[in-house]
């Protein structure tokens, strides 16, 4: 079993875990934004929210949100919370994105748009791990080469969670979960007047969404979620999807370079499929000068999968690699600079709390040897990365609460917008959501590539029906799928 490090962490896990009454949120104070924010037609304000659910009359925690306002008020309907996945996103600035991304006017009519960031991110109360860029780079697991590769990381990982539980942060660690922020938005809801919300979230916004409707299926009105995680979150087993993503999404790419012989990557899908093992092999044995080795090579190409704008510059790297020119400038890592005002690990951090909290993750090395293993076989592409372990296996607490079940007890008023090859939620993490969900839920599945779906591709049937659910409360019955959009 792991064991909390600091005295008043264990103190609290003994403690019951279901939530009591707290007192009600006062409504927010509306004024100007934080920088990232500022000047976008937003205006921000915070909240103070219970730590823990359960003491409701003891420690506080700040959550910053932010609110873009119905031009007509008498076309508003009420609220849309939204968030931006991650775990760890920053969500302030999100509802002025949605209007960057056309999200049409009807819906910006139709609702106050509503951002937050997540307890523990940036403008909320923020956590940290104390860790180095060099310390933990990515938050997808290692490729794992062998098994002597998940052993050494093993190492590595279970140095990353003791920082994080010996951090200036760590009491805050066992309450940053899914099911308290489900609650801190079920406080916004109470703060704002509204006896429901309705919500759109993205990537694992989706498990965020499924969570607080099942917490509050009567409080819950249209709820839109794109790209969906499954009904279990980011836990181990989601994880493994990863691999399965990937193997889902290549093909997109390696017919994108088939088809443009100037990279000289292969004339073929299958030609360009072996490139990837050739590189990835050669890397291995022998990194570029740039940086690159296997597990980079592997890594960069999972990131690059996401969006079609990125697939130029992934073959554009691979013939870099492939014939010794220098390699394209990789995107940034998302960090916040040094001179930040709050921990320059906060993604990383935040993101790690929310996963190794929401869920009780395999502590046995021999479990993830063998997970790697078997993936290996099973999706060659990625899955011995995706199977690898991570700080999770050493996390410095036990989870608080068992994981909020999604059923279908509530009012049917869930709609999953998912493409069918997404390499970050694969299409099979979204049909068991689906089936989790029950007749609360319909799904629209679109055939095209690449992470998000709605306001992220041209496909008129899935954006016009995503577009007319938030505006009408409309859904196709039964489940639809939408084909590949005119060219």
């Amino acid at each position: 079993m792991r064991k909390a490090l600091i005295p008043v962490v264990a103190a609290v896990l003994v403690t019951a875990a279901t939530p009591a009454v707290a007192a009600a949120s006062p409504p927010p104070k509306w004024g100007p934004c934080p920088a990232e924010a500022a000047g976008l037609g937003l205006e921000c304000g915070t909240l103070d929210v219970p730590l823990d659910y359960r003491d409701p009359g003891g420690k506080t925690i700040e959550i910053a949100i932010s609110r873009l306002a119905s031009a007509k008020p008498e076309k508003r309907r009420g609220v849309l919370m939204t968030n931006t996945g991650g775990p760890g996103g920053e969500g302030l600035a999100y509802p002025a994105t949605l209007k960057k991304l056309n999200i049409p006017q009807e819906v910006l009519d139709s609702y106050d748009v509503i951002g937050m960031d997540p307890r523990g991110v940036h403008n909320s109360t923020p956590v940290t791990c104390g860790l180095t860029l060099e310390e933990h780079p990515t938050n997808i697991p290692r490729y794992a080469r062998n098994s002597a590769d998940v052993t050494s990381e093993a190492q590595r990982v279970a140095a990353v969670a003791a920082k994080c539980g010996s951090s200036a942060t760590a009491p805050l660690l066992p309450h940053i979960t899914t099911a308290n922020t489900a609650r801190d938005l079920d406080r916004v809801r109470e703060a704002l007047g509204e006896k429901k919300v309705n919500y759109f979230g993205i990537s694992y916004g989706t498990y965020l969404g499924s969570v607080y409707t099942s917490l509050f299926p009567e409080r819950s009105d249209r709820f839109l979620i794109d790209s969906a995680t499954g009904p279990g979150g980011w836990d181990a087993s989601f994880s493994r999807l990863f691999g399965r993503g990937v193997e889902d999404r290549f093909p997109d790419f390696a017919k994108f370079a088939a088809a443009r012989p100037e990279y000289g990557l292969g004339r073929t899908p299958a030609q360009v499929t072996a490139k990837y093992f050739e590189l990835a092999g050669r890397l291995d044995r022998t990194p570029s000068p740039d940086g690159y080795n296997g597990q980079v090579f592997r890594h960069v190409t999972f990131a690059d999968l996401y969006y079609d704008k990125s697939l130029p510059k992934l073959a554009e790297t691979w013939r870099a690699l492939d014939t010794g020119k220098p390699v394209p400038q990789p995107a940034s890592t998302g960090r916040p600079s040094a001179d930040s005002v709050y921990p320059p690990d906060n993604y990383i951090a935040s993101q790690l709390h929310v996963i190794c909290n929401d869920s009780d993750w395999p502590e046995d090395v021999g479990t993830y040897r063998r997970n790697v293993a078997i993936d290996r076989f099973r999706h060659p592409l990625f899955g011995a990365a995706a199977a690898d372990i991570t700080p999770c296996a050493f996390w410095p607490s036990e989870p608080v609460e068992p994981p909020v079940k999604i059923t279908d007890r509530g009012p049917s008023n869930v709609l999953i917008v998912q493409n069918l090859r997404d390499p970050a939620t694969p299409l099979a993490g979204a049909r068991k959501l689906r089936e989790a969900f029950g007749d609360r839920a319909r799904m629209v599945t679109v055939d095209q590539g690449g992470h998000l779906a709605y306001l992220f591709k041209d496909n008129k049937c899935a954006n016009d029906l995503a577009t007319d659910f938030l505006v009408t409360g409309a859904r196709p019955r039964p489940d639809l799928a939408c084909g590949v959009p005119a060219s």
